[in-house]
């Protein structure tokens, strides 16, 4: 991609444009949502700086250098709010249950990251990945090597990109390559914090894997780093697999239930992510709100490893922030578009149809919410930070004779959402700049 620190003359990007301005899940899509047919963004020093039709603003900016999308619909770049980088070799690899598949997959390779020279290969080779899908803000997991930390950041800094990354703890339950203490989790996770957090675009999150591999004095630890680093999120993983579930209980008989787990230790807050949040008990759903965290839901990972049904509708009904996340490698595939798809499956077996709308509002802004980042990507609100993704509605024959049929734009995009691959991504911006 070009660069997207260099200063650049404003722009305007002309296409269909669809800005939600709520949550289609708390109201309808059509109060949620703006679309116009033939509108427009002006880019300015890296933000959005107007927004309305092609029409006003050509008129309203003349002389301006213009990219004209044709009938591509513009939204904000994707959100990928969970995702573990250092995996990106081994997605779409044969396994069993999480796991085997931790076992046999995952750990071999993060060992694989202490090399300074694979960790920048690999962290290459995600951001080219993910880019090509339309995804442009990511939230991930690294390894309990210091040196994919640094390798993840450097490489997000120099493509400009928004991203948030943690060093994954663990101390117990895992091969002795990979596995740290209570007091170096802790050392390295605060040098790391203080050498990335709040440069450029960037954000640590305290990592503890999950409970099972992380004894109590660990997570001790990094509560107490949380709570001396406030601004900062913390992203685990949450009753992902019954056998998870049943392995977190034998482990500590005497907490009321997976997520008590965290909050015993001080790692439970607003500013918590907990990834898959499939089988959660009342009471953890009722603290979860209660404190207004996020779970965030991982569908195509949840279908390939067998996890269970994400109850998206209970959840949000009880107004839970949620994100939508490829949980790359045990997810199986990059993009976002895949991930939206799967989640619409997911959901018709839970018993609840999600509308178009909703699936791109949890792929854009709800993903963004629930990083805490609302006000600075997820959206083309005017002030928000020019991530832009354009999507051509009919990228491939399949696609073009089912969009062909649409009355409304939800019923244009869905083929996209459903049958749409990197074919569909005509066109990506990060913070301004054209990838």
């Amino acid at each position: 991609m070009s660069d997207a620190h260099s200063p650049r003359p404003p722009r305007l990007i002309v296409g269909q444009t669809l800005f939600f301005g709520a949550d289609p899940f708390v109201v309808s899509a059509h109060e949620a949502a703006q679309h116009d047919n033939r509108g427009a963004i002006l880019i300015e020093n890296g933000k959005v700086a107007a927004r309305g039709s092609a029409e006003a603003l050509r008129a309203a900016y003349p002389g301006v250098e213009v990219t004209d999308m044709g009938a591509a619909l513009l939204l904000p770049g994707f959100v990928d709010a969970h995702v573990h980088f250092p995996q990106t070799a081994i997605i779409a690899s044969w396994g069993k249950r999480l796991i085997d598949w931790l076992n046999t997959y995952t750990f071999p390779e993060e060992m694989r990251l202490a090399d300074p020279a694979y960790a920048a290969t690999i962290a290459r080779r995600y951001f080219d990945l993910t880019l090509a899908a339309g995804t442009t803000t990511v939230c991930s997991f690294a390894t309990s090597d210091p040196v994919s930390v640094d390798a993840f950041f450097a490489e997000a800094q120099r493509r400009g990109v928004r991203a948030v990354a943690g060093k994954t703890c663990m101390d117990r339950n895992a091969p002795s390559g990979l596995c740290d203490t209570a007091q170096s989790a802790y050392d390295d996770s605060k040098a790391l914090l203080q050498r990335w957090h709040g440069v450029g675009r960037l954000g640590y999150a305290i990592t503890p894997r999950f409970t099972p591999t992380s004894t109590p004095d660990q997570l001790f630890a990094l509560g107490a780093l949380w709570a001396e680093h406030p601004d900062c999120l913390m992203q685990t993983h949450l009753s992902e697999q019954v056998d998870e579930i049943a392995w977190v209980r034998d482990l500590h008989p005497e907490a009321r239930d997976y997520l008590d787990t965290y909050e015993r230790h001080g790692l439970l807050g607003e500013r918590g992510l907990y990834g898959h949040a499939i089988h959660l008990t009342p009471r953890e759903v009722d603290r979860l709100a209660e404190v207004g965290a996020a779970v965030v839901h991982c569908p195509t990972s949840n279908s390939f490893i067998g996890s269970g049904l994400f109850q998206m509708a209970a959840l949000k009904a009880r107004r839970l922030s949620v994100g939508l996340a490829s949980d790359t490698g045990g997810g199986s595939s990059f993009s976002m578009l895949r991930t939206m798809a799967a989640g619409y499956e997911i959901g018709q077996l839970a018993g609840s149809a999600l509308h178009p709308a909703q699936l791109l509002w949890l792929a854009t802004a709800g993903s963004a919410r629930a990083l805490h980042m609302g006000d600075k990507v997820g959206s083309l609100a005017v002030g928000s930070e020019a991530d832009i993704v354009a999507l051509d509605l009919a990228s491939t024959p399949a696609i073009t004779q089912a969009a062909a049929r649409a009355g409304d734009i939800w019923q244009a995009v869905f083929p996209t959402i459903m049958m749409g691959d990197d074919r569909a991504i005509t066109g990506v911006w990060v913070g301004g700049a054209r990838c």
